[in-house]
This record gives C-alpha cells, sequence and structure tokens, in this order.
C-alpha cells in the first residue's frame, strides 16, 4: 500500500472493526450467517467510503452498493439473494447489544438498531442497496480508537454463524502478547456465539460447546489464518468462565477451492461510475486478477478525467483493451489490441502519466517525437500521489460555496462527455466530491486553475532523457 495514494483506503476486503462492534449479541431476533456476513460487508463499504472523505458526513447520510456484489464479498452465491432482501428489509428494526470484549467494559450500546436505514432499489434490472447507521456507529467506524482487523475473504470461508462470531473475537487478539482473549462466564460465550436471543432459552454450556463451539474451532483451525484452543476455568466440575488461546499460523490452508472468490464492493461501485455494468466487469475479473484490474480502473479513470483527450465512447472496451495490452507487455508476445487507444499529444506532460497509457504504442499515423523525456514510473506514482494529496487537501480548506464552484464544473464537463451517472450525482449531493471519477475531474480542473496546466508534471530533477 502508496502511503501517498489517497484512494488506498478503499481499496482491498479489509474491515477494521471497531472492539466495540466485535461482539453482537442479538436482543429481538434470530441474526442469519448470511446477515452477519453481509452486515460486515456493509460496514467495509461504508468504512471504505467514510476514509474518503475529509470530514464526518450528515446524520442521514446514505451509503450503496451493489446487492450481487455485497454478497459475492461475503462469499454468498446469487442463491442468497432472496434471504438477503428479505434480511436486509429487517435489518433496521434488529436489536443488538454491542459489548466490548475488554475486560471490565462490559454492553458499549444496548438495544442499538443494527442499520438506521434501508432500501433496496433496482437500477437497469439489478439491485442495489442503500443504507445509513445510528451517529455513534458511523463515529466510531470512521475513526475506531482500536479495532481488529477482518479479512472478508477469510471470513467467507467459515460456514457457520459460531465460526464466523468466534472468529472476529480471536482475530482481536492475533498480535497480543499474552494469546488470551478476555476471562468470561460461560452463559456470556453462549449469547456472544450464538445467533439466536438467549436469556431463559440460553442452551446450557455443555451442550452448547459440543454441538457448536468445538465444530467452530475445527474450522476455523482448518480455514484461517489462526489457531483457536479452548480453555475453560473450573470451580469443582462446574464450568464457570471460559476464554480462548490464539495463535497466529504462517499459513492458512483453503480445503474449499469450489468457494467463488469474494469480489470487492467497492471495485464494482467504481466500475458502475465509469459507465462499467458489473455483469461485464466479472468477466475481466475472471480472466484477470482483481488486482490488475483494479489498476487498470485507475488508470480509466484517469483517462476519463483528461480534458486533453477526446472522449470514449465505450469505457468498458478501453479497460479490456488496457488489460489484454498489460498481458501482452507481461509476456513478450504480440497481439492486436481490441481497441486501438487514443494518442496522447507529444507533450512532457502527458508522458507523465499511469504506466498502462504511458506503454501504449502510438496511433498509426502520429511522428515520433524528439528530446522526449521519460520518468521511472514508481518515482512517477509517488510524486503524482503526492501532489494529488495536496491539491485535494487545498480543496478540503476552501469554503463550502467555493468548493462548490469546481463541484459544478466537474459536474458540467463529465455531463458534455456522458460520463454523468446517476451514482456520481447522488455522491454529489451527499457531498461526497473528492473521491473516485468527479473527484478526479474537481482536483483537475481546480489545480490547473490555480496551478497553472502543468501542476501534474513532475521537477525537471525527476525527468530522465529516453534512449
Amino acid at each position: 500500500m502508496n502511503p501517498l495514494d489517497p484512494r488506498d483506503p478503499a481499496e482491498g476486503p479489509e474491515l477494521r472493526k471497531p472492539h466495540e462492534m466485535i461482539v453482537m449479541i442479538p436482543r429481538s431476533k434470530r441474526v442469519t450467517l448470511t446477515g452477519r456476513r453481509l452486515y460486515n460487508a456493509m460496514l467495509q463499504v461504508a468504512q471504505a467510503r467514510l476514509a474518503a472523505m475529509d470530514a464526518m458526513p450528515q446524520a442521514d447520510f446514505m451509503f450503496e452498493a451493489p446487492l450481487p456484489a455485497l454478497l459475492r464479498t461475503t462469499g454468498s452465491s446469487g442463491e442468497d439473494r432472496t434471504a438477503a432482501k428479505r434480511y436486509l428489509r429487517e435489518m433496521r428494526g434488529l436489536e443488538v447489544d454491542w459489548e466490548s470484549t475488554a475486560p471490565g467494559d462490559g454492553v458499549k450500546w444496548r438495544g442499538f438498531s443494527m442499520l438506521s436505514e434501508v432500501a433496496i432499489e433496482v437500477r437497469n434490472g439489478e439491485n442495489w442497496v442503500s443504507w445509513s447507521y445510528p451517529p455513534s456507529i458511523m463515529t466510531v467506524l470512521r475513526e475506531p480508537q482500536r479495532w481488529a482487523s477482518i479479512d472478508l475473504d477469510v471470513l467467507a470461508r467459515l460456514g457457520t454463524y459460531t465460526a464466523v462470531a468466534l472468529y472476529e473475537i480471536c482475530a482481536r487478539y492475533r498480535d497480543n502478547p499474552s494469546g488470551l482473549t478476555s476471562r468470561k462466564p460461560a452463559a456470556w460465550w453462549s449469547d456472544a456465539l450464538n445467533q439466536a436471543p438467549g436469556g431463559a432459552d440460553r442452551r446450557e454450556w455443555r451442550k452448547f460447546k459440543s454441538e457448536r463451539v468445538r465444530p467452530a474451532i475445527e474450522e476455523i483451525n482448518r480455514e484461517t489464518d489462526l489457531e483457536v484452543e479452548l480453555i475453560e476455568h473450573k470451580q469443582g466440575r462446574a464450568v464457570v468462565e471460559v476464554q480462548f488461546a490464539v495463535r497466529r499460523r504462517l499459513a492458512a490452508s483453503r480445503t474449499g477451492a469450489g468457494l467463488p472468490e469474494p469480489v470487492d464492493a467497492n471495485l464494482v461501485l467504481r466500475a458502475e461510475s465509469l459507465g462499467i455494468r458489473e455483469i461485464k466487469l466479472e468477466g475481466l475479473l475472471t480472466e484477470f486478477s482483481d488486482e490488475r484490474v483494479r489498476q487498470q480502473l485507475e488508470v480509466l479513470e484517469r483517462r476519463v478525467a483528461n480534458n486533453r483527450l477526446s472522449p470514449l465512447d465505450n469505457a468498458y472496451s478501453y479497460l479490456r483493451t488496457l488489460l489484454r495490452t498489460e498481458t501482452v507487455a507481461a509476456t513478450g508476445t504480440s497481439a492486436q489490441p481490441a481497441q486501438p487507444l487514443p494518442a496522447s499529444p507529444p507533450r512532457v506532460a502527458e508522458l507523465v502519466r499511469p504506466a498502462g497509457e504511458r506503454d501504449m504504442p502510438p496511433a498509426a499515423g502520429s511522428a515520433p517525437t524528439a528530446g522526449r523525456v521519460e520518468i521511472d514510473p514508481e518515482v512517477q506514482a509517488r510524486w503524482l500521489n503526492a501532489r494529488i494529496a495536496e491539491v485535494r487537501q487545498e480543496l478540503v480548506m476552501l469554503a463550502p460555496e467555493e468548493r462548490k464552484v469546481w463541484v459544478d464544473r466537474a459536474i458540467q464537463e463529465l455531463s458534455a462527455k456522458g460520463s454523468l451517472s446517476a451514482i456520481i450525482v447522488r455522491r454529489a449531493s451527499q457531498g461526497d466530491v473528492l473521491h473516485g471519477l468527479l473527484g478526479s475531474v474537481v482536483v483537475r480542473l481546480y489545480a490547473s486553475a490555480t496551478h497553472g496546466e502543468n501542476w501534474n508534471q513532475p521537477p525537471a530533477s525527476l525527468l530522465l532523457p529516453l534512449p
């Protein structure tokens, strides 16, 4: 991860789950395995969006993502859509107790609804989810003081609710020097690892351990990066307190080879902003790796935001060409690109651009440019990311009405190019204006007017003559 890249917080399927949200004890009704996985995926999407914003949004801010992408992020299939839709509708009214696992912390929030609001709508024949959280959850989600790193890819391998709940608790202790979770009464663990409300109907620990906990431990030890061991503390023959020993494994095995690879919902959201439907993105993710698609998607975003070049007729074809051309360059074979890429004007400013574009051959009929200069790709990326971060910070410091001027200009430009989607309009209305394609255009327009057209041109000390 490049610390200078303002887009980094939005990448990857890892959730920094606040300690206050590790233990979720149902109060009103049963929580399903799909529901808990889905909720984690929604938290990860929301956290990525919040990290990309420069201030806490309004209380009524709605996050959004395609339902199929959220399901695949959890490792679920399309067959779970009906259940997921039903669960989402119930989630607003489903009350839980949130507890910290730290000794003496106890209940953090009692009787909180999991969501403040949730809606499902159909866009272009696809189910999209919009949701919001209670303000307290928004605060700890955006800036958690203490958290556990939850890899949604690893979480998707677990097939029982108890295994998921236990893994999340143990993940907090993976780097703890003692290697031990807190000691809690056996009844507490029964409630924390059970998907149904406890109380009078709580299962006896001996039976719950045999039926749920031991199979969950075996699954965690087999499928994840952790090795967990049950420790019981007794008074006489009665188990009064329970804790778990947690060790990090050097390499996690993966026996569930038949499981679908989780898809980062944020990746789908970025592609949708560019007009690339999820069904087409799926084909690219199957043919290429997630990481390569993510890298070239960023190239595409910068290409679309560049007003020096002619508008793209087909963003999907352009992205596919970038990926296939990259493959050709890596293998050393020759192949004809699926769609010729527009040639850039022969000037230094255009040589300082993502490698995926820089390495493209010139268009037919264009003459080679004498005296060109080149820049090391890694140095270029670091410098440009730092420069973009500086400009973004300048925009953050502007008064809202001044920043709105540049946002309005960016929206007008995207509209004129045919690149203005409903998603971009909605994000702009919610104040999320410095992220994704819209953010790229806002940064470029402001920087070009304030710092000159060569604002993104590195200093001469970084440039090297081409042979």
